[in-house]
């Protein structure tokens, strides 16, 4: 074994200095002429080889196992729900990118104001940025936090939204504001019917803890805890899936909202001036594409002499993965159209669905499981 696995060395380094040194030193000799030497495996070497490596080796109908074995019906357990008709085909979603301050009640009111701007301009749907009621610390957060359950003047961020979604008669995806529930508090985004009433409430699950050193440090573990529910709520304007923020960056979850049949997720957030320039717009854009469904996002505008200097730049991406309609770093309103009528013709031109590989993996949606 010993002089096989020497005299396999031996031809490498041949082959090495035969093949690599003209190429390093760009011969003017035409590659028809350069000298290759093929190292010869010794014969005791290669039967070893065929002995430890046999189950490796590619049979002639290998392809026809493989596409056989295809599962795409179990790639989601339990299996994925086909895509639910919508209410409607075709609305108008608003994006309310607003100035954030250490003024509660200016900010409640700030937020009034471009709802009603953005309904007038035709928006059914209006989507709010991440903790737009207060500024964006582990200080600020107990300070300015509500019991969203009690409602009313325990909650008049809460009342706020609910007032104005009854009286406008549009649905609001309303950004997300800190929650005191007990003695714990949370990142909460409440969902509002047409009716006025909450219809769902998703506490942030994945929490915003990161340390890159010399840039930005932050840990919302300090004052907040996580929520432990994934949130799909079927509303007027289609089955929407919930975020908030660092929840974007993990794939598993618009995958659960996809595989529950989702039209459209929503994220509100506040990337910072770090991670903002580099991941806000692909995060968007991956999770869209993956899913082959809309995804539109939410920023507070930039205040550079806040303590935390949100990146801005509120999105609406469509099924393709496409940039439908965007903004810059200031204050804002987007309005632009949502068409569910393209989704099953983008699913149709990329059929991923019936290409999951359910024989090699699978999503496992555990409430689902748990549920049935």
């Amino acid at each position: 074994m010993k002089s096989a696995v020497s005299s396999l060395v031996s031809s490498k380094n041949q082959s090495h200095s035969a093949i690599s040194r003209p190429i390093l030193q760009h011969s003017s000799k035409p590659i028809s002429q350069t000298t290759f030497f093929i190292p010869t495996i010794p014969r005791n070497t290669k039967n070893l080889y065929s002995q430890r490596y046999k189950k490796l080796q590619i049979r002639p109908n290998s392809t026809s196992v493989m596409a056989s074995s295809f599962k795409p019906e179990q790639a989601s357990v339990p299996p994925a729900l086909p895509l639910p008709t919508p209410p409607v085909t075709k609305f108008n979603i608003g994006l309310c990118q607003l100035s954030v301050t250490p003024d509660k009640g200016r900010n409640i009111g700030r937020a009034r104001k471009a709802i009603e701007e953005a309904a007038q301009k035709g928006a059914q749907l209006v989507l709010l940025p991440e903790i737009w009621n207060s500024p964006y610390s582990n200080d600020s957060f107990p300070v300015y936090a509500e019991d969203i359950d009690a409602g009313g003047d325990a909650s008049p961020s809460t009342a706020m939204l609910s007032e104005v979604s009854s009286r406008l008669k549009i649905t609001i995806v309303g950004g997300s504001i800190p929650e005191r529930c007990g003695d714990k508090l949370y990142n909460t985004c409440c969902v509002f019917g047409t009716d006025g009433k909450l219809k769902a409430k998703h506490r942030k699950i994945h929490l915003f803890d990161i340390d890159i050193p010399g840039k930005i440090t932050f840990m919302e573990s300090k004052t907040l805890t996580a929520g432990e529910t994934p949130t799909i709520v079927d509303t007027d304007v289609g089955r929407i899936g919930i975020g908030i923020c660092y929840d974007i960056r993990f794939q598993e979850l618009a995958m659960i909202y996809a595989a529950r049949g989702a039209h459209l997720l929503c994220y509100p957030g506040a990337f910072n001036m770090t991670t903002g320039p580099l991941h806000w717009e692909l995060l968007q854009r991956a999770r869209a594409m993956d899913n082959q469904l809309y995804v539109a996002t939410c920023s507070p505008a930039r205040d550079a002499g806040a303590g935390y200097v949100a990146w801005g730049h509120s999105t609406l991406v469509g099924p393709f993965g496409e940039v439908l309609a965007t903004t810059e770093h200031d204050e804002d309103i987007i309005i632009a159209e949502i068409d569910y009528s393209i989704l099953e013709h983008r699913r149709a031109s990329l059929p991923f669905a019936k290409q999951r590989r359910g024989d090699l993996y699978q999503l496992v949606d555990l409430q689902r499981l748990n549920s049935n």
